[in-house]
């Protein structure tokens, strides 16, 4: 079976192959259709499923998934958010949110003057490509969550929907 994966970040890629470890995990880049940093839980969760569908409508797919990152407000605060989305080949939609902590004042402000959150941390860390290893919440939670691990758990939620339902 071939699961396909809506980014060419490995650490998304790289949970799925950890929770599908019988399968082949095929990464491409598709378009998530929302905007870059996601403001919210539905955008976040619409771009989550706009991958997973791009994903599984390939014609050698058996299974699409989106993961998506974003911010979301809980009155004047700001929290990362997460979200995953598995699409199967009876065009079957599964969803699973993950993780969430508060964001500092600093990457607020930064997030609101219309700057992506990956690029915010890169400068925050004095790091290069924080979003494709240690992700803002490895950085948040000095390095006791990474990125990949909060995605993994994402797709082990959606993996065992998906199962349920077989």
């Amino acid at each position: 079976m071939k699961i396909y994966v809506g980014s060419q970040n490995p650490t998304k890629i790289d949970s799925v192959k950890h929770v599908f470890p019988e399968m082949e995990i095929i990464g491409m880049e598709v378009e998530s259709k929302v905007a870059a940093q996601p403001f919210s839980d539905e955008e976040t969760l619409e771009g989550a499923i706009n991958r997973a569908r791009e994903c599984a409508s390939q014609s050698k797919a058996h299974l699409g998934i989106g993961l998506e990152g974003g911010v979301m407000e809980i009155e004047d605060d700001l929290y990362l958010c997460n979200w995953g989305a598995l699409v199967d080949n009876k065009e079957n939609v599964y969803t699973a949110s993950g993780a969430r902590i508060l964001l500092p004042e600093e990457i607020k402000a930064d997030l609101e003057k219309g700057k992506e959150l990956g690029d915010v941390m890169d400068v925050y860390a004095d790091k290069h490509d924080v979003r494709k290893k240690e992700g803002a919440i490895g950085i948040f939670t000095n390095g006791m969550v990474r990125r990949e691990e909060m995605f993994t758990h994402v797709v082990k939620l959606l993996k065992g929907q998906w199962l349920n339902e077989q």
